[in-house]
Parts: C-alpha cells; structure tokens; sequence
C-alpha cells in the first residue's frame, strides 16, 4: 500500500506564533522538531496498517523543516518546492491508497488561529463556490480529482470542524484550539500517540468512504490585502475583477484551479 503524507507547521501542536513558522527565527527549532514528531507517528501508523511505500511533503515555507532521519525507512522525503501546480500535494497521484494531511490549519479570513491563512498570507481569503476555502480543501479537491481518498486529517479544531463538513468519514485529530492571540494545546507526547494511532485506524477502514466530492463546476475567488495584487493578477487568462481588490476565475476543470493558484 502506497501513502501520500503532507505536512504544514501551522496546524502542529503547540505553534502560535509566526516565529515559530520561520526558519530564520529560534523558536522555530521545537516547531521543527514537533512537526518531525508528528510526521513519525503518521508514518509509523501507516506502516503498522501496511503501508510499504510513504512519500512525504514537507510543505511548509522553505519545504526543509523535517528530519529525514528520523522517520521510517519506508518514508521518502520530498524537500524543497517543485515548482508544479500540485504544490503541497507534489507527486501524488492515481497510485496512492490514501492521502493524510498533518499540522494543516483553519483558512484565511476566519478566527480559527493566530497564525490562519490560505496558500498565501497576501491573501485575505480564497472562496471555491463561494465556500470560504482552507489548505485542506484546496488538496482534498486535489486529492479527489486523482481519485485519492483524504484519510487523515490533523490541526486545530476550527479546521477539524470544517474537515468534517465536507466529508465526515475521515479522521481527524485536534491538536489545539484558536483563541484570539493564543492556542489551548494538548499535550505534545499525547498528539504524537494520537496521530500513529488514528492513522493506523484510518487505514483499515472503508477508504473509499474518504473520498471528497469534487464539483462540477469551480467559481474561484481571491481577495488580496493590497489592491496592487489584485491589479497584478487581473491579467491572468480569463480573471474576471470584482472589485479592487478581489479577482474571480471560473472552470470545469480542477488542473486548471491549481494552476491558477499557483500563478497567482
């Protein structure tokens, strides 16, 4: 069995602040070393439900937070960023069994983190069908269009919430929850057994209950920060402008969302 595991910092227990996201800064060393944690357990849950093959992403920022040396020898380590339109989800495709998605974080323009956003921190918010859109749904959709179910999902709670909305067969695991400036945040020992376990679990059920719908249909949204941005983008083919600082892309086709997304 074939696993596909990406790995954001926002969303890993205990991460609250910003500095703690950026390798130039010191407190980002112990995020480092949970998101390592974190990707392990997730690996070695994979391969005590019988996964012989796990490509990770590191798919946070630079792409070069996770010790490789500490995970399972059956994990293969994507580092650094490809430059395709798959981005956080780099190599998956129709082969794997299953997706997990670890220290993945609520979307921009809600209250579910201190440090939330989507894609891009320009970004005030992306709506996919006029669904405010997270990281997670921009891969489940990536995931879904390939035909891979999304097993396993951790992060903070407000991101769960929205997980289980769109497909509630798949797992999920709250590590902590958002509170204004602050996060409540399990115990770091604790997310770890959570995770090998839930994943574990995860993979011995029905997987094809894990697949995310995809529509039929995209009507893309982004509002930037800065109406420059948006000026900038509203050259791209087929960008339609709602106001200044709001772009609109429509399509039938999801290759087409992700390459929009990643021209933008």
């Amino acid at each position: 069995m074939k696993v596909y595991i990406s790995a954001d910092i926002e969303g890993i227990t205990d991460v609250t602040h910003w500095d703690e996201t950026n390798l130039e800064k010191p407190d980002s060393r112990a995020a480092c070393e949970q998101m390592t944690a974190e990707v392990t357990a997730a690996c070695e849950g994979a391969v005590k439900a019988g996964a012989g093959d796990i490509l990770v992403k590191d798919a946070h920022w630079l792409a070069r937070n996770i010790d490789h040396h500490k995970l399972p020898r059956e994990a293969r380590l994507i580092r650094g960023w490809g430059q395709t339109p798959l981005s956080m989800v780099q190599g998956l495709d129709k082969s794997f069994a299953a997706l997990a998605l670890i220290g993945y974080h609520s979307r921009g323009g809600g209250a579910g983190s201190p440090i939330e956003h989507s894609m891009d921190p320009t970004f005030v918010h992306v709506k996919i069908n006029d669904r405010f859109a997270s990281e997670f749904l921009i891969f489940a959709y990536a995931a879904a269009w390939l035909g891979v179910p999304v097993v396993f999902v951790s992060g903070d709670k407000a991101l769960m919430d929205e997980v289980k909305s769109v497909n509630s067969h798949i797992t999920t695991l709250a590590v902590k929850e958002g509170v204004g400036d602050s996060t409540v945040n399990i115990h770091p020992a604790l997310a770890v057994e959570h995770i090998r376990d839930g994943m574990a679990k995860a993979l011995k059920g029905d997987l094809k209950q894990c697949l995310v719908t995809l529509p039929e249909h995209f009507k893309v949204e982004i509002r930037f920060k800065e109406h420059i941005k948006a000026k900038h983008a509203s050259f791209y083919p087929g960008i339609n402008t709602v106001d200044p600082f709001t772009v609109c892309f429509e399509t039938d086709d999801y290759f087409e969302v992700l390459r929009f997304f990643h021209f933008m």
